[in-house]
């Protein structure tokens, strides 16, 4: 199984994963033309992808859902409320190949499942992932709210995990942010801290490695979000960060 951040955080999300010859895009956040040339310098071809699987309604995981099904050919599959809502909310276009599931069944594709996770984020109806195949699972688990009871032996399962470390609590509360939209993050329906991501992850036995995501730009730095987690976890697991207006490297499991 491999995998590629195309780009994480809230100017755009899209996860890309392989395994099994099943080829599986998670969110729409950036352009097509982003997806396809990020896709094309790791050797993929964007228009062989088997799906896009939309996580929640936000612009910054649907909002070019539309252009990557009319331009690619690629199967949208989402809940009926994150596509009603994500249609009222943004300029989706036209969508003809849409695969409804509702949130918490499992995706087949061939030998490949796709678990999907509810999650307490503000998103309308929001999923979280474990793909699977043989063995090997992948989490990815950003814009989670907070630190619900099943995540934990989520993580126990995972070999390798995207997870969200959206901000720093201290830069979060001296930082620019008005004090509603700073109540919205660390509340219950926000995003995990470094602090809480660290600490989940501690739960994650089999893990090879794990990718830090869905990062703030205002409220967060890569330096410190990977000093948190090495603070708690120690030097054993690789880590590494998802970058907000890049691609990462292939990981592999």
């Amino acid at each position: 199984m491999l995998a590629i951040s195309l780009q994480s955080g809230s100017s755009g999300n899209c996860i890309y994963v392989e395994t099994e010859g099943v080829k599986l895009l998670f969110d729409a956040g950036i352009s097509g033309l982003q997806a396809s040339r990020r896709l094309a310098a790791c050797g993929r071809d964007i228009r062989g992808v088997d799906a896009l699987i939309i996580s929640h309604d936000h612009a910054d995981h649907i909002r070019h859902a539309g252009v990557y099904q009319r331009k690619f050919g690629l199967p949208v599959f989402t809940t009926p409320r994150t596509l009603e809502s994500g249609c009222a909310a943004h300029s989706l276009g036209r969508l003809d190949n849409v695969e409804f599931f509702h949130s918490g069944e499992k995706l087949r594709f061939n030998r490949v499942s796709v678990q999907t996770i509810p999650s307490p984020h503000d998103g309308v109806d929001g999923v979280a992932f474990v793909v699977s195949s043989g063995e090997k699972c992948l989490g990815i688990l950003t814009d989670l709210g907070h630190v619900f009871k099943d995540l934990v032996s989520v993580m126990t399962s995972l070999d390798a995990v995207f997870i969200e470390s959206n901000y720093d609590p201290e830069m979060l509360a001296r930082g620019p942010y008005p004090a509603f939209l700073k109540r919205r993050i660390a509340g219950p329906r926000g995003h995990l801290s470094n602090i809480e991501s660290a600490e989940l992850l501690q739960s994650g036995s089999r893990l090879k490695w794990a990718c830090l995501a869905h990062l703030s730009g205002s409220n967060n730095h890569p330096v410190t979000a990977l000093r948190t987690h090495r603070a708690v976890l120690g030097a054993g697991l690789p880590l590494y960060t998802a970058d907000r207006y890049a691609a990462t490297e292939i990981f592999r499991i």
